[in-house]
């Protein structure tokens, strides 16, 4: 089914709505909070979760491209249980995804002082575009679905270490890239 025909559906209130929703997306919604949580349970809730604040949103949202915007709601989902259970050192795979960013990308706490969160995506989208294909989908694969470094390079044809240098080489072009706009790491 269409995305346009689904958001259509949360419109109606049409419980079947959630049903498309699940057997289109289903399998992507999981991957990218499984991909944060690495816990089957905790996915699965996510996933749960986002369902049910798509049928809370829509309306009055009407997002425009449906994927793009389950996956942020799922994403921010699996970040926000991530957040409560990090002190239970339960998500020991996000937690090599974050401690690979933090040379290129300002913390949080720090990103008010140094140029606002709008900005700082607005740097990192201008980035991304002048990357080539590739590196783009890498980048965006590994830390924002949070992919694991070893299926990546498989998919690729690779070894890991290739893959690791070549994401090094990214994190470094994205932090100069974010001194020249002035954000401070």
């Amino acid at each position: 089914m269409e995305d346009e025909r689904i958001v259509e559906l949360f419109w109606q209130r049409d419980e079947d709505a959630v049903t498309q929703t699940e057997r289109k997306y289903g399998a992507y919604c999981y991957a990218v909070a499984f991909n944060v949580l690495s816990v089957r349970e905790d996915a699965e809730e996510c996933v749960s979760d986002a369902y049910r604040r798509a049928w809370d949103s829509i309306p009055p949202e009407r997002p425009k491209l449906l994927k793009a915007w389950l996956g942020k709601v799922v994403r921010n989902i699996a970040l926000n249980l991530w957040n409560k259970n990090h002190a239970q050192k339960r998500y020991s795979g996000f937690e090599q995804l974050l401690s690979e960013l933090e040379d290129c990308v300002p913390a949080s706490g720090s990103v008010e002082g140094s140029v606002d969160s709008e900005e700082l995506g607005r740097v990192i989208s201008e980035w991304l575009r002048e990357q080539s294909e590739l590196d783009r989908v890498l980048f965006v694969r590994r830390y924002w679905k949070g992919e694991a470094l070893n299926a990546l390079a498989d998919e690729w044809g690779v070894s890991q270490n290739k893959l690791a240098q070549k994401m090094l080489r990214l994190r470094r072009s994205l932090r100069s890239a974010l001194e020249r706009e002035g954000v401070e790491i």
